[in-house]
């Protein structure tokens, strides 16, 4: 496990979202940041050769907030899945990691697996290039 990816994911956290159920602040870690990357880092590499995870990282609380319209209106509240974020960065490693290892892997049209584009710029291209073959 690479240490030098903590830091990095920790300062990716986004401080405007909400607390998770270990009632840890996304904006607390990116603050103290510099002062819990080794202990993170610790977990994380005993975790890897453990090849287990807390139960607590596995859990989500699942709410429901009003995306717009009426809120007497069930059908205007969508679902939010607030996970621990020590589980969120220990998989933003392991999803690096994974990347880096399948990237000569991964062709130029494969979108959904190349960061910076989705399954749906993939899409796009397909129709680019099917009316490029047809006109």
């Amino acid at each position: 496990m690479k240490e030098e990816l903590v830091p990095e994911i920790l300062q990716e956290l986004d401080p405007y979202k909400s607390m998770d159920p270990d009632n840890i602040h996304p904006r607390v870690l990116r603050r103290l940041a510099d002062m819990v990357v080794t202990p993170l880092s610790i977990i994380f590499e005993k975790l890897w050769r453990s090849e287990d995870v807390p139960e607590d990282w596995k859990k989500a609380n699942v709410n429901s907030i009003c995306k717009k319209g009426l809120k007497e209106n069930p059908g205007n509240y969508r679902p939010i899945s607030l996970t621990s974020v020590p589980g969120k960065v220990i998989e933003g490693i392991l999803q690096r990691a994974i990347r880096s290892q399948m990237k000569h892997m991964i062709g130029k049209s494969q979108h959904g697996f190349t960061k910076g584009n989705s399954c749906f710029t993939n899409l796009m291209d397909c129709l680019l290039q099917q009316c490029n073959l047809l006109g």
